[in-house]
């Protein structure tokens, strides 16, 4: 065997294995990887995992916008990516939107709740910002803000969460709702359900949807 064959049978057993552990490990992939359960529209595609903002912890937010604006909102990110918004948009059907590459920190958190209404806001009081908070958005909660999520949304966020967990190691305890870190509409509690029940990992009940939560649960509530 010459050299040059032998180099190119010892790179295609690299490209071979590297494929196989993202086929393994999809949370781990480069590019625009299939993710089994999730319907994700990338508009911006995954770089090498160790090149990605440290992220370390993740806020849930609720746009208070219509449904079916999803896209549109992903797309605007897309072009600006530090404005305010989200890295990932969830629509009412489910589908992903993931608008902006890793290293990018759209405006969405400022860490500025100290009352600890709803957990100890001493661990997180001027402690969680834009440059260490990745930014999921549902949208769906207009005009009603108390609307609950869909069961579309639920279940992609249960998948999409462990996505996020595993792939910037971040621990399930550093899933916030946005409620629970800053001020927000006294209306409803922004991100508590869905937060609370991610960092639970149970699956979320219609039941537990389709109740109008005037102060939101708390992560203890649902264990």
């Amino acid at each position: 065997m010459t050299k040059h064959l032998t180099a190119v049978v010892y790179l295609f057993a690299i490209c071979t294995q590297a494929a196989a552990q993202t086929a393994a490990d999809p949370t781990q992939a480069i590019g625009t990887p299939d993710i089994p359960g999730l319907n994700i529209v990338w508009l911006a595609p995954w770089g090498r995992p160790e090149l990605a903002r440290p992220w370390r912890n993740i806020i849930v937010h609720q746009s208070e916008g219509p449904p079916g604006s999803a896209q549109r909102m992903a797309l605007k990110q897309m072009e600006t990516p530090d404005r305010r918004g989200a890295t990932v948009w969830v629509e009412t059907d489910g589908t992903v939107y993931w608008s902006v590459v890793e290293f990018a920190a759209p405006k969405h958190v400022r860490g500025n709740r100290d009352d600890s209404k709803y957990i100890d806001n001493r661990a997180t009081f001027h402690q969680i910002d834009n440059a260490d908070s990745i930014a999921v958005e549902f949208v769906g909660n207009y005009p009603n803000v108390r609307r609950p999520v869909t069961q579309a949304q639920a279940d992609a966020w249960l998948i999409l969460a462990k996505v996020l967990l595993a792939r910037y190691s971040i621990p399930a305890e550093n899933i916030y709702a946005h409620a629970w870190v800053d001020y927000k509409d006294r209306r409803y509690c922004e991100g508590c359900e869905l937060a609370a029940l991610a960092r639970a990992g149970r699956k979320i009940l219609g039941s537990r949807l389709a109740r109008a939560h005037s102060g939101g649960p708390s992560p203890e509530s649902l264990r």
